[in-house]
Order: C-alpha cells, then structure tokens, then sequence
C-alpha cells in the first residue's frame, strides 16, 4: 500500500460520505451529521486539547500559526482558527477538502492545501506554533506515518507544541483482534461488502514507543492521554513540545 492507495480510498471517501468519513458513527450514516453538530464536535475537541496543554505547562505562548496534518472536512481546522490567527489545513483528498471549504466558517483564517507528497517540503522548518493530528497516521502505511511525523517537529517553532492522536494498540476484544490477526486484504472485503463502507480505511497502530523514537531531538512526549476508543482501538492524545532542536537536524 502507498500513498496513491490512500489517495484513491480517500477521495472515494469524501465524494461519497466526508462527513461520516470524518466522524464514523454507525448512527451518521447516509448523510446523518448535522453541519453545526459536526463542527461543534471539532470545537469540543481542541477547545480540551489546548486546556490540557495548559495544564501541562506546554501551550504555545505565540498563536500565530498552526497546522492540522490530515484536515478532510476541517471539522478541527475551524475549531483552531478561534484560537489561531491563522490556520493550514492539509488534506490529500480534492472532495474533502472541497466539503472543508463549504463549512469554512474561519472568515478567511483557514487556508485548505491539498498535499500528496510523502512529506511536508513545501512547508518552512519552524512555520507553526502547534501541529494537530488526530486519527489520521492510522490510515497511512507506517513508513508514511513515520516520514510525517518526523516532518511535524520540522515545521514547529522551538516553544510549539504538538497534538497527536492515534490508535496505540488493539483492544482486547474480537473486534480488535481482529484488525490484529486478519490479513489486510479480508478486512478491506469485509469493510466494502459487510460494512458498505464507499472505501476501506486501512488501520495500523502506532505505539507511544515509536512516536517518541519518531521525534527530533529537542521535542519531547509530555503527557499520553487515553481517549474514547470503541471495541476495536485503545487510543492515545500525546502532548509533546518543542524546546530546541539540534541544527544539524533543521
């Protein structure tokens, strides 16, 4: 599997449920998300992110720029622009990130950037006061998810920090073991025939172990927060900051 490969499902994703796609709620389906419902649930989300940050001592004194890696419908991208000046949302799916700019609610602070590289090159080392990815580096082959995540401590400010939700492990249930043990190409027929899903989405986990051996020098995992999960996934918040970085690696 490659970036092409999620490219493809992606846009298939967002031409047919973005929403749903986004949030996925069997009860959400065919259309069942409500705009201001969707939207609100970004709000609630980075609005306890940033007061997590603060409580840890790590939120970012400057909140000029920020950046949410894997945007689809900018559900969180309109939810940092209240606290952000400005915003870049980045996405590789053209239908996400055109539903995005339909519930653009940002007066302007949001900018949409599609990205279909294996990194982040055309973004500026030290560009951000806070990267924000959640539930997004599951879906990309892990090589993916690791060449991202060292671009995250890259593209943030020495005093940034970062936000970064994933599935650190399978859940001890059938369902869980399940992702565990099955082999990629039943799920993805069990996901498109059973589920009805417009295109699979593909799951791998991403221990706090690795995450950490992920970032440069200079940034650091300050808390790992467990966060609602299902029967399938134990998920993990990690709140890491950025305090310098060693030259030789900008």
């Amino acid at each position: 599997m490659g970036l092409e490969e999620v490219r493809r499902d992606w846009t298939r994703l967002g031409e047919a449920e973005p929403l749903w796609a986004v949030c996925v709620d069997p009860a959400k389906r065919d259309g069942g998300w409500d705009d201001d419902e969707f939207l609100a649930s970004g709000r609630n989300e980075v609005d306890a992110a940033l007061n997590r940050l603060d409580d840890l001592g790590i939120l970012p004194p400057r909140r000029a720029h920020a950046l949410d890696f894997g945007c689809g419908a900018g559900r969180l991208s309109n939810a940092l622009a209240a606290h952000f000046d400005t915003v870049t949302g980045v996405d590789i799916s053209a239908p996400m990130l055109a539903e995005a700019r339909r519930l653009d609610r940002s007066e302007g602070r949001v900018e949409y950037w599609i990205n279909a590289e294996p990194n982040l090159a055309a973004l500026d080392d030290d560009t951000f006061d806070l990267v924000y990815c959640d539930l997004v580096l599951q879906h990309l082959p892990p090589f993916l998810a690791a060449a991202y995540t060292r671009e995250f401590t890259r593209v943030v400010r020495p005093g940034g920090a970062l936000v970064i939700g994933a599935p650190a492990r399978e859940a001890p249930t059938f369902k869980g073991m399940v992702f565990r043990y099955a082999p990629w190409p039943l799920i993805r027929v069990a996901q498109r025939v059973l589920l009805r899903y417009p295109a699979p989405m593909r799951m791998h986990t991403l221990p706090p172990e690795r995450l950490a051996s992920l970032l440069h020098p200079g940034a650091r995992i300050v808390a790992s927060d467990a966060y609602s999960s299902g029967d399938h996934w134990e998920h993990l918040r990690h709140f890491a900051t950025v305090d310098t970085l060693v030259e030789e690696e900008r």
